[in-house]
């Protein structure tokens, strides 16, 4: 079983930047998949950004590629999605995701607003 921890939503201005943690803690498999995801009131939760272990190949949505980045440490089993130029369409809680052999977990959520 798997346990996740996120950390490092807040509000932050038009243009800012935040850094989001996410530490998996629990029986880590050495092949998986950990990814940040977004929801809004009202809509579904979509894909932000991906990074699989151990080949580090990342996947992003559309909307976010060219500002956010996404990376991991093997050692601490702890992914971080790094957001530059946020923007108001941004706002939403962030969820941490990890996948493998079958099974899925999901981290509480952090809030990320952008506002001036």
């Amino acid at each position: 079983q798997v346990q996740l921890v996120e950390s490092g939503g807040g509000l932050v201005q038009p243009g800012g930047s935040l850094r989001l943690s996410c530490a998996a803690s629990g029986t880590i498999s050495a092949v998986y998949v950990m990814g940040w995801y977004r929801q809004t009131p009202g809509n579904q939760r979509v894909l932000v950004a991906t990074i699989t272990k151990p080949l580090r190949t990342t996947n992003y949505a559309d909307s976010v590629k060219g500002r956010f980045t996404i990376s991991k440490d093997n050692a601490k089993a702890t992914v971080y999605l790094q957001m530059n130029s946020l923007n108001p369409g941004d706002t939403a809680v962030y969820y941490c995701n990890f996948r493998a052999n079958g099974f899925e977990t999901w981290g509480q959520g952090t809030q990320v607003t952008v506002s001036s």
